[in-house]
């Protein structure tokens, strides 16, 4: 199980809100395009289908009729009329689709490619519609159909003009909208971007001054939060308040149960060194598990009142003689079970932090190995550049995998076989987290448990 959980964010709100809106704007500006697209598209339409039917009023305003069926045309006021493949043609066709007259324009323009004489009109009734030639290309057109008195006969005044000019006018419009659409849409999530780093700056803040709390560089959040956070700013102030007062009376609670205790201990003590029945060996021995009662209860003392980054600043501390007096004071504790232990460490390891935490941190690991083995404890230690870990097997029953996680929780126990509280592991991984590493139950090959500690030192 890794102590070291550094929960990533899932996402940032900052981001989610320039992606929506970002999407927002796409969709919008994108929309604004198309539609200002049509309506200039159908503007110029328009436009068109005006221009043409003035063309035709024009025409039919100075036609004169022949005596032949046909018609005479003077000079129109639109020099294009007049000039051969211009782009703008005029016709004069009688009821049966022939041709009376056509513009000097269009001397060159072949009729079967046009449909204009297919086109069934009644006399007043205007057409418009698209034409296609092989030489001028897309045309436009507007047919007319009029009735002519002293000809006694139906005749449609009909007028073509190219789409180039059109096509050109419509494509150089829409480069330039999605070209200012491009631009605006670039300027707006800027400035998007640039409000949502602003209005989310108080958040920002909020964290900032969390961090400088966690750092025990500040008291308490400030009160210049805006509305809508003053009320999550007053509730963690008041959250703060009461953890730290929570504390307090932990560290009165404990300071009042170590003094409670270091008394009897002393009693203890003296009683010993006054007691003439015990032999010398077993009076030093158990006047070195009272001094270690005495190092306990002053230890958990310091751990209560110390922070984590004091235990960081520690100067090191060999590993080899506080594991041979641990090994040394369990080999009598558990004789009877008569323990092979292997150890396996450079001499020079070392740990980075304060003596009493890895005394306690091996002691409780060391103490659980012997507790339910059957034999047999090994004890490997590697320690480089800045790296240390620590993996004690054992050849006991193990820790299956379903409770390697609940297992290292306080007061819970895989085995109540045995006594204790269930609290060693729980101290354990305590230790380790202040140190930044993790904590791993594996199986050993010797059978049993392998508990394996990581610290890395910054």
């Amino acid at each position: 199980m890794s102590l070291q959980t550094k929960i990533q964010p899932k996402y940032s709100l900052q981001q989610r809100l320039v992606l929506a809106f970002g999407i927002l704007l796409i969709l919008f500006l994108g929309l604004t395009g198309l539609v200002l697209n049509r309506v200039f598209q159908e503007s110029i339409a328009a436009s068109v289908e005006e221009r043409l039917q003035l063309q035709i009023y024009t025409v039919l305003g100075v036609a004169e009729p022949d005596s032949d069926m046909s018609f005479f045309v003077p000079d129109l006021e639109e020099a294009r009329f007049s000039q051969i493949d211009s782009g703008l043609y005029a016709f004069i066709f009688d009821q049966l689709g022939n041709e009376v007259w056509r513009s000097p324009s269009a001397v060159n323009m072949d009729l079967f490619d046009l449909n204009v004489t297919e086109q069934d009109i009644t006399p007043g009734q205007m057409i418009y519609g698209s034409a296609q030639t092989s030489e001028q290309g897309p045309m436009s057109f507007a047919s007319y159909g009029t009735y002519w008195s002293g000809l006694e006969q139906e005749f449609s005044f009909v007028v073509l003009e190219s789409v180039a000019p059109t096509d050109a006018e419509i494509n150089e419009f829409q480069s330039n909208l999605w070209f200012w659409l491009g631009g605006l849409a670039v300027f707006l999530s800027l400035a998007q971007y640039a409000l949502l780093y602003w209005g989310m700056t108080p958040l920002k803040r909020l964290a900032q001054d969390l961090a400088e709390i966690e750092a025990g560089n500040k008291e308490q959040l400030g009160e210049d939060y805006p509305s809508e956070l003053h009320n999550l700013s007053h509730n963690m102030n008041m959250l703060i308040q009461s953890e730290r007062q929570r504390q307090s009376r932990y560290r009165t609670t404990l300071g009042d149960l170590a003094h409670s205790l270091k008394t009897p201990l002393a009693v203890i003590s003296g009683v010993i060194q006054q007691d003439q029945k015990l032999g010398e060996k077993d009076m030093l021995d158990v006047s070195e598990q009272v001094d270690r009662m005495n190092q306990i209860v002053t230890y958990q003392l310091n751990r209560a009142t110390k922070s984590s980054h004091s235990r960081m600043l520690a100067a090191p501390v060999a590993i080899s003689p506080v594991l041979s007096k641990i090994s040394a004071a369990l080999n009598k504790v558990y004789l009877e079970k008569k323990i092979k232990l292997e150890i396996d460490l450079n001499k020079n390891a070392t740990f980075y932090g304060e003596e009493s935490d890895l005394t306690e941190l091996l002691g409780n690991l060391i103490d659980n190995a012997y507790k339910y083995c059957q034999q047999q404890v090994r004890i490997r230690v590697q320690n480089f550049d800045k790296n240390l870990q620590i993996v004690i097997d054992d050849d006991g029953p193990g820790i299956a995998e379903k409770d390697r996680h609940w297992v290292l929780e306080r007061g819970a126990r895989a085995d109540t076989r045995e006594t204790g509280q269930g609290i060693g592991l729980a101290v354990v991984l305590d230790i380790i987290s202040s140190y930044g590493g993790e904590l791993k139950v594996e199986n050993s090959a010797l059978g049993g448990a392998s508990i394996q500690v990581k610290i890395k030192y910054n």
